[in-house]
């Protein structure tokens, strides 16, 4: 049996790929979302806080013996805690500025951390085992589905539709809307607002983290992970709309299915088509699919 010409176990092979990369972009895309739509700063240090998640995973397995369940609950924890450092130290003094000092900042602390890894563990990487539980593969009758694959893309959809619901339809995310627009307004109602905006970019480093921890047993945990990853992402929220949460997860699901049916296309073009539909998406709404207009 065919698809377009192509055998039909390839074709819906690169389609699970693509809706398993889809889910980390959305993923990676949504903590980003999070941390500009809510704080205004370009977090590029999203990538290394991605990477950490990984490690944090790999070391919890490797020096104190605890599995992928409690790094799926320790990692984000820690890489949160962690977030939550650097806004108090470093953010917070940037919020009235432009928002390019905020991105300088982000992105040299990537680079910091990311060479701290590198020269703690090189660049070939680590392998981390699949857990038991989710080793193996399902015959679907017309694929042979990996099982672990499967509950990445569960698990992503569970968090993104969890962390939108959260922020759009709950009195916690409509204090986080409105201390954004008006500090001091909600601040006379009682809200902390300082350490509202401190634990939402701990939760956006903790998505970051635990999108990490999933990515750890398909790809080997690398101080560069999350370097190769991130400008992808950018784009994935560029065309998503800055800020909009709802279009990073759909653009970052839709886009990691359209690279995948280019790798069985044109597989010349599947390392660029991201950037190409950015910049058609620019040219017709500036402000991305579902941002919104100025």
């Amino acid at each position: 049996m065919e698809i377009f010409g192509i055998p039909h176990q390839a074709f819906l092979g690169q389609l699970l790929l693509g809706l398993v990369n889809g889910a980390f972009y959305a993923m990676l895309s949504l903590g980003l979302a999070v941390i500009f739509g809510l704080l205004g700063i370009v977090n590029f240090a999203h990538g290394a806080l991605y990477m950490l998640g990984a490690f944090a995973a790999w070391i919890l397995l490797d020096k104190f013996g605890l599995n992928y369940w409690y790094a799926l609950v320790l990692a984000p924890l820690i890489v949160g805690t962690f977030g939550v450092v650097i806004e108090r130290l470093l953010l917070k003094h940037l919020y009235k500025l432009d928002p390019l000092y905020g991105l300088l900042l982000t992105f040299g602390l990537a680079l910091i951390l990311e060479g701290v890894f590198r020269e703690l563990y090189g660049v070939s990487g680590q392998n981390y085992n699949v857990p038991e539980q989710l080793s193996g593969a399902t015959d679907l009758g017309f694929m042979v589905l990996p099982n672990y694959r499967a509950w990445v893309v569960l698990v992503s959809l569970v968090v993104c539709l969890g962390t939108w619901y959260l922020i759009e339809r709950t009195r916690l995310g409509a204090y986080l809307r409105a201390g954004t627009e008006n500090a001091p307004l909600v601040q006379a109602f009682g809200v902390n607002v300082p350490m509202m905006v401190m634990l939402t970019y701990g939760a956006g480093a903790g998505l970051a983290a635990l999108a990490g921890v999933l990515a750890a047993p398909i790809i080997q945990v690398s101080p560069l992970m999350g370097s190769n990853l991130i400008i992808v992402v950018f784009a994935v929220v560029v065309i998503g709309g800055m800020g909009s949460i709802l279009g990073s997860v759909v653009t970052g699901l839709g886009l990691g299915l359209i690279e995948g049916m280019t790798r069985v296309f044109y597989p010349e073009a599947s390392s660029i088509v991201v950037f190409v539909i950015m910049v058609l998406v620019l040219m017709v709404r500036p402000s991305g699919l579902f941002g919104k207009e100025n």
